[in-house]
């Protein structure tokens, strides 16, 4: 049995709306009374999940986590206050990349344990994601503010709606130097993302089945795009939703039928936990 089953959010978990279809919610529900945990697994910061937590039964619950900022930072959902663990990129590197998005014109996000800071916070990119994260609106030039606020760089990316902008964006920063060692991803099909050395979804998982003495083998991982290729790769059954991107669903072990909006998810819960 599958005993950890971790699942990104935004594409996944998620439909367009934002919301949980009601197949994927009853799914969830009846894998957990067999024993399951469900586990959401994001690129978000943790408080941004909340509301997902909500609705799944999940707010404030000891025993249950999250797995959040790419697998970076691991919380348990009733102590907030202490993560698991945390992470951060080294503030040179941080302050480069910085640089390299605003001399690029695009939407930077700055993302710290307690804020996520945009630079360039274009109103489409504002109407995607206001009201989901604490985001606090920056025209600082440099990243000074971040130390100055007694805070760290957790992880830093570009924003945009060309994504061949940020594959080129991606080459060219590599061809610098400027990412060596880094974990680069994308998600949403709008973001290039850049975490800290050996952070990503996959480690998490491992770290949190290792915390709760759940084996690898009993584990599933369920995603849409390149930033979850890990924790589909690390998984005992490693999944992908029919919308996910080509690169996620050749990393997978099995590809669902159905996408985010016609419960995905659910459809991997009843076949491999529930027997459906």
């Amino acid at each position: 049995m599958y005993r950890l089953i971790a699942c990104d959010l935004d594409e996944t978990l998620l439909d367009d709306e934002h919301r949980i279809p009601e197949r994927v919610r009853r799914a969830i529900a009846a894998a957990r009374e067999r024993g399951a945990r469900f586990v959401p697994a994001t690129g978000r910061p943790f408080e941004s999940v909340n509301d997902t937590l909500a609705d799944l039964g999940l707010l404030d619950a000891a025993g249950e986590y999250v797995i959040s900022f790419n697998g970076g930072v691991l919380t348990e959902n009733a102590d907030t206050s202490r993560p698991l663990t945390t992470c951060s990129l080294a503030p040179d590197v941080a302050e480069a990349l910085y640089q390299a998005g605003i001399e690029r014109g695009l939407c930077v996000h700055v993302y710290t344990l307690d804020h996520v800071y945009l630079y360039n916070y274009w109103p489409v990119e504002r109407s995607y994601i206001e009201g989901r994260m604490n985001i606090v609106e920056t025209h600082e030039p440099t990243l000074d503010f971040v130390e100055k606020n007694g805070e760290v760089v957790v992880k830093l990316l570009f924003m945009s709606l060309d994504m061949e902008e940020l594959r080129r964006t991606e080459r060219e920063l590599a061809a610098a130097g400027l990412t060596a060692g880094l974990d680069v991803v994308y998600s949403s099909n709008r973001y290039l993302e850049f975490n800290a050395p050996g952070i990503n979804k996959g480690a998490g998982l491992l770290a949190l089945a290792e915390h709760l003495g759940i084996a690898p083998g009993e584990t599933m991982a369920i995603g849409d795009n390149s930033n979850d290729v890990p924790m589909i790769r690390a998984a005992g059954l490693g999944v992908a939703v029919a919308n996910a991107s080509e690169e996620a669903r050749a990393a997978a072990g099995y590809v669902c039928d159905d996408d985010n909006n016609a419960g995905g998810v659910a459809e991997a819960i009843e076949r491999f936990v529930l027997g459906a």
